[in-house]
């Protein structure tokens, strides 16, 4: 999120912008935040810029936790309209699309700094690559990529259970006339018992599920992953950036919203669930995270040097990679990325005991008899990490306290 170069509210000084030059996730296994991001290292700072990276949770923020979910329990959805939001969630987006067409959501121009292997796959020598964004709305995240692309074998895909939103994509002047490589839209559900039209077993090479998990019924993850999985080439990788466990979206819920535990309905009708990072790698592991991810720990705050001021197009430019710099015992040399092996040596040895201890902590749908229980692994982890970020308004002087889950995870 782009920083508005201005002065402090009510003050003569003012603050140089603080430019991203690096994924705002702080991984889960990496000992160090990634350097070049905007750290907050002076409380009186705070009011400088509208966004800071790695800011631990405020003190009172276990109060403000409790209050909320107290209020919203005290008032849940009703049980005999729970359905109506359940049975056709599709009908909900399209009159959402409908409403707001492509000017709600901003296009998301920032995917080359969370995920640089989608630039990698843009790039002129990258080869024959299909990328397809799964939940595309209305190609906020498509389009960039397409526009900024120099790969001519570059093939985008893009699907989503909202027919209106797909004709958003189709009517797009770079879908008619893409300027390089090709585009291709289409309806598709992904919780459906079929694979997109056309689209073969085994043919991707990146899938992006951005803030789409979390607009799916527990009951429909299985499915998903599952489907995700048939999808993706030996080796394939999975982007993913979604809502985490109590951000301000989820405590600024008021009563009648509470659909179940972390799953709330929007006044527009749609859905959202808020994640823990044991349930995305359960999903798609069969395994909890790694044991850092139980544990908050205050994130060590660093300065931003001028080396890195100038870097804001170029992911790679930080001196720490998103995983530890520590070669695990039994990997190769040079390697960064853990097998599922080594991610599993480093989880604790009551993980499962502990997650079991919080309650809600993990839906129940994945402690039980989950259906890809026998099939697991199916991925391993490359990357799976937590963006907590304070958003300012400086106008108002308000602090915003954000949570999003960030995971890359690769078909075995």
């Amino acid at each position: 999120m782009s920083s508005a170069p201005a002065a402090t509210e009510g003050s003569s000084t003012s603050k140089e912008r603080i430019p991203k030059t690096a994924s705002s996730v702080h991984d889960v296994s990496a000992e160090k935040p990634p350097f070049g991001s905007r750290f907050l290292t002076d409380e009186a700072d705070v009011w400088s810029q509208n966004a800071w990276d790695h800011v631990p949770p405020p003190s009172d923020q276990e109060q403000v936790i409790s209050t909320a979910l107290n209020r919203q329990k005290s008032a849940p959805v009703p049980e005999e309209e729970k359905q109506k939001y359940n049975e056709k969630p599709a009908r909900h987006w399209d009159n959402f699309y409908k409403a707001n067409a492509n000017n709600f959501f901003r296009n998301r121009k920032w995917l080359h700094l969370e995920f640089p292997e989608l630039k990698a796959a843009a790039e002129p020598g990258a080869g024959p690559m299909v990328v397809a964004e799964i939940g595309c709305g209305a190609g906020n995240a498509v389009f960039p990529l397409l526009e900024a692309n120099k790969n001519p074998h570059l093939n985008l895909k893009a699907y989503d259970y909202s027919s209106h939103a797909v004709k958003l994509v189709q009517n797009n002047p770079l879908y008619l006339s893409p300027p390089l490589g090709t585009i291709e839209a289409a309806v598709w559900d992904l919780t459906s018992s079929e694979l997109p039209p056309g689209l073969e077993p085994g043919s991707v090479d990146i899938i992006t599920l951005v803030f789409v998990m979390s607009a799916l019924h527990p009951q429909e993850w299985a499915n998903a992953v599952s489907n995700i999985h048939k999808l993706l080439k030996p080796g394939g990788l999975v982007l993913m950036r979604d809502y985490g466990r109590y951000d301000l979206t989820q405590l600024r819920f008021k009563g009648g919203r509470l659909l179940d535990d972390n799953f709330y309905i929007r006044g527009d009708k749609t859905r959202v669930y808020f994640f823990e990072l044991d349930e995305l790698a359960l999903l798609f592991t069969g395994l909890p995270a790694p044991a850092a991810s139980r544990t908050y720990k205050p994130v060590q705050v660093v300065e931003e040097t001028d080396e890195h001021s100038n870097s804001d197009s170029d992911p790679t430019a930080r001196s720490t990679p998103l995983m530890s710099q520590d070669t695990p015992q039994g990997s190769s040399p040079g390697r960064t990325t853990p097998t599922l092996a080594e991610v599993e040596r480093s989880l604790s040895d009551n993980a499962a005991e502990h997650a079991a201890e919080k309650p809600g902590a993990v839906h129940p749908v994945l402690t039980g008899d989950f259906p890809l229980k026998s099939s697991h692994p199916l991925f391993s982890i490359e990357q799976l990490g937590v963006d907590r970020r304070l958003i300012v308004n400086r106008k108002r002087q308000l602090k915003m306290y954000r949570v999003w889950m960030q995971g890359k995870f690769r078909k075995l």
